[in-house]
């Protein structure tokens, strides 16, 4: 392990601030948050399994993470409750991943950083949940008015999309480093949190 790389892994349930809480770790840290949104574009741009350097650092340097407003799994017309996964694409994006976690230290929001990613040394993987309540909530307030219904039905697209590529369960703690719960304390403080933790244990 390189005591001075560090790639954080973010999972998360559908309405727990989790891409808020990568951007604040990222913030924090003082490193890159990928995102969904670079990694697609990335992918996107892929005739074959690489990315030349050149287009790499552009797209480093040119691509905002996505707004809160961006839909989760609708990008690039492939539907995922469709049953018509693209295993090139997950391929593509897998080695963007790769790519990314081998420059410097990063964290990465997603699809499905933490088995891409299980055999880097450097790598720690957070899981983020809540409490029913909290999420109906935000799903009010900071989803466009989404039902708790909506929020698990995104979640069950997470589920079947990890589980297809990676043959695990999504969510299951044996995958992750750490399941934080953002129910009750403050994303920056939970952030906080996770950074002492990963500093503690990288001694």
């Amino acid at each position: 392990m390189d005591k001075k790389k560090l790639i954080v892994t973010v999972s998360r349930r559908y309405g727990c601030g989790g891409r808020e809480l990568a951007g604040i770790l990222a913030k924090k840290l003082g490193v890159q948050l990928y995102d969904r949104q670079l990694v697609h574009i990335a992918a996107a741009k892929l005739s074959i399994n690489d990315l030349p350097d050149e287009d790499l650092y552009e797209l480093e340097n040119t691509i905002p993470p996505m707004e809160m407003s961006f839909l989760p799994f609708h990008s690039f017309g492939v539907k995922l409750d469709s049953g018509q996964y693209s295993r090139g694409i997950f391929l593509a994006e897998s080695n963007i991943i790769r790519k990314l976690a081998e420059k410097n230290s990063c964290v990465i929001l997603g699809r499905c950083g933490d088995y891409v990613l299980k055999d880097n040394p450097n790598r720690f993987s957070v899981f983020v949940t809540a409490d029913d309540d909290f999420r109906e909530k935000r799903g009010k307030e900071i989803y466009d008015g989404k039902t708790l219904k909506e929020l698990n039905y995104e979640n069950k697209k997470r589920a079947r999309y990890y589980e297809y590529y990676t043959d695990q369960n999504w969510g299951d703690g044996a995958n992750y480093d750490l399941i934080v719960n953002t129910s009750r304390t403050p994303l920056d403080e939970i952030a906080d949190g996770i950074i002492s933790y990963i500093e503690t244990i990288k001694k």
